[in-house]
């Protein structure tokens, strides 16, 4: 290969690595851990017996997982006996004190790495539920002015939006037919949507389920505080994006077409076929 077609390969790899860069939207999904395996992983912790915080249910709530703190305890004390197990066949041949730090870094890591999973799915659906809320508002407040009482008006947003922040509704107006309080399914609408707007509409609702106050004025109100805030979001968003987009255009995008020219040149001024 001569140096001019090397040079050639390398500025058209740059420039696909740069392409690929500005042309994704989004980054995949990490694959979910097989089921099978984190019930293996809970039994082992399960019986250790660990105590759950009490800061672990409205986590676990805020990221809209079906499992109780319980089972999230008997996972973190799962991983962490199998993280400690693979350190201690890994440490005797690790060089100097890294068998040590194995010891201690890995069963920290493999306990705190379920935290971190659902710490990340509550950001989520925060992201989510933010971009949904003015939308919900909107028909939420139609639906109130329709005629419908708060309770079926939940029920009837939570019926016909497709989104995360309406699922919730539908739970919280299920619940309430149920015959639990109000109040009760309210603050488990609070606790089960991480978005910043859920606790000022729960506010109204409790406002119109005690003392029968008007709830239209009140979610037109919010309503337009979630588009500002939305559309603040996206500046914000924007703003990040375009120095990412500048270095991907300098360290890609330039070299690549920078050694392009060069490798059209150099067949030139070496005296050969161009």
């Amino acid at each position: 290969m001569t140096p001019a077609a090397l040079i050639a390969w390398v500025a058209v790899t740059l420039a696909t690595i740069a392409a690929a860069d500005l042309l994704a939207t989004r980054r995949r999904r990490p694959r979910r851990p097989r089921a099978a395996g984190i019930a293996l992983i809970a039994r082992i912790g399960r019986a250790l017996g660990p105590r759950a915080p009490r800061s672990l249910s409205d986590r676990i709530a805020a990221a809209g997982l079906a499992a109780g703190p319980a089972d999230v305890m008997a996972v973190k004390a799962g991983a962490a006996t199998l993280g400690f197990g693979i350190a201690a066949a890994l440490a005797p041949v690790a060089p100097g004190r890294l068998g040590l730090l194995l010891l201690l870094v890995v069963p920290a890591a493999a306990f705190l790495l379920p935290d971190q999973h659902v710490r990340r799915r509550a950001r989520h659906r925060a992201r989510v539920m933010d971009a949904e809320l003015a939308d919900v508002l909107d028909l939420l407040r139609v639906a109130i002015a329709a005629g419908l009482a708060p309770k079926r008006a939940l029920a009837e947003v939570g019926r016909r939006h497709p989104g995360a922040l309406a699922a919730e509704l539908r739970r919280a107006a299920a619940t309430a037919g149920l015959g639990v309080p109000a109040a009760r399914a309210l603050a488990e609408l609070e606790r089960r949507s991480p978005a910043a707007g859920v606790p000022a509409l729960v506010a109204a609702l409790q406002r119109a389920e005690r003392h029968g106050a008007p709830l239209g004025p009140a979610l037109a109100a919010q309503a337009t505080r979630a588009r500002a805030a939305a559309a603040q979001r996206t500046l914000e968003r924007a703003a990040r994006a375009a120095p990412q987009i500048q270095l991907v255009v300098a360290l890609l995008l330039v070299p690549a077409v920078m050694l392009l020219v060069a490798a059209a040149i150099i067949p030139a001024l070496a005296g050969g076929p161009p």
